[in-house]
């Protein structure tokens, strides 16, 4: 058996290394993408709970499916988004977006 301690290594490491990519990427994509690893972090740590604290009720499991929802949502907007970006600026970079500015 796996402890609990291991399964919170892999999620800090897998959510700092998607916080980084937000920090650190320009490009729109690689951005989204990184988010999409931070919210897989957060359901590593929502089933690892889950698994060492009350493995007879399944909250984890349900929170995490609604991450799943919310993340396939965030992703299909977000393509959107940078799709509708790109076909007026031409561009994908966060920088040289200017849409909201006067």
């Amino acid at each position: 058996m796996v402890p609990l301690w291991m399964y919170l290594v892999v999620s800090a490491a897998l959510f700092c290394i998607g916080a980084f990519g937000v920090l650190a990427r320009r490009n729109a994509i690689a951005i989204l993408l990184s988010i999409e690893l931070m919210l897989n972090a957060a359901n590593i740590n929502l089933v690892a709970f889950w698994r060492y604290m009350n493995p007879t009720v399944i909250n984890g499991q349900v929170f995490a499916a609604f991450v799943f929802a919310v993340a396939a949502a965030e992703a299909a907007v977000g393509v959107a988004l940078i799709l509708s970006i790109y076909r007026n600026r031409q561009t994908v970079m966060v920088e040289d977006v200017n849409i909201l500015k006067w």
